[in-house]
């Protein structure tokens, strides 16, 4: 009989109510849409396929030269602020740079009024490990 979708581990750990707020179990409890779940299948699927395919037609050296490629490019990003990481790299390396989304019709949810950036110095501290957490919205 399987159980429903669990909590964390370390429910009653150390939490930093100031810098974080309440804790939301919920949405550590909650499971993703079904929708959401298909997608991420489907997207798995077409990746190992397309590599499968590679392999056989090119030799087992493209696939891995391309995972490295992308655990590369995967890698590089901008410092958290203002400006988000474009990925442009990455995005042409696995193709998505032909898919139109969200963003792409309706706008940016960056670009908004309501948009808070993050806090530039806590997120780059939570990056390096030096703090925990997720990173902090700005007081601006």
């Amino acid at each position: 009989m399987e159980s429903g979708p669990s909590l964390p581990h370390d429910v009653l750990g150390a939490h930093d109510t100031l810098r974080y707020g309440l804790p939301a179990f919920k949405s550590d409890a909650v499971p993703d849409h079904p929708v959401q779940i298909i997608q991420e299948q489907n997207r798995k699927y077409h990746a190992s396929t397309k590599r499968y395919l590679m392999e056989k037609a090119y030799g087992t050296a493209l696939p891995f030269q391309m995972q490295f490629e992308q655990q590369i490019l995967s890698k590089f990003q901008r410092p958290p602020g203002l400006i988000p990481s474009s990925m442009l790299g990455l995005e042409s390396l696995t193709g998505a740079l032909d898919e139109i989304g969200f963003e792409d019709s309706f706008g940016n949810p960056l670009e908004s009024e309501s948009y808070v950036p993050v806090d530039l110095h806590h997120s780059m501290e939570v990056r390096l490990g030096l703090a925990k957490g997720p990173a902090q919205r700005s007081f601006v």
